[in-house]
């Protein structure tokens, strides 16, 4: 009863040469209104990420995401009427890349937020890093 799952749309799959030891992964309440606008900030995202040792970005828009009967990824999001939950990840080769990677996407200028930029709500962003337990 408290497993959560869903349903999402993928908007951007974006690979880069590399395999997959290491993953962020994090889900977001987006405005409706905003998924253009979101798309566009994810795409940006997406290059940087690639371009400081990522091997995959997917970002997923909510499709069928069912509300649960004790937790949800509505209820977890903190989620508002007129919102879409968007649930994505990045790929590292291991974590140490994922490590200095995230340093110098942090200090990348395309990555520099406009603090009037409401695409989302930041602080309702959930995030963490896992490393993989079952690999194909």
């Amino acid at each position: 009863m408290r497993m959560i799952f869903a349903g999402f749309d993928s908007m951007i799959d974006d690979r880069a040469d590399g395999s997959m030891g290491y993953v962020d992964g994090y889900l977001v309440p987006v405005p409706d209104d905003n998924k253009d606008a979101y798309r566009a900030m994810a795409a940006k995202a997406s290059e940087v990420f690639r371009d400081h040792g990522a091997t995959r970005v997917v970002e997923a828009w909510g499709d069928d995401v069912p509300d649960g009967k004790i937790t949800d990824y509505h209820r977890a999001a903190h989620r508002k009427d007129g919102e879409t939950v968007v649930f994505s990840w990045v790929e590292w080769p291991d974590k140490e890349t994922r490590m200095a990677g995230w340093d110098k996407v942090m200090k990348d200028e395309r990555m520099q937020h406009d603090p009037n930029d409401q695409t989302f709500d930041g602080k309702r962003m959930i995030y963490g890093g896992f490393a993989p337990i079952v690999e194909a």
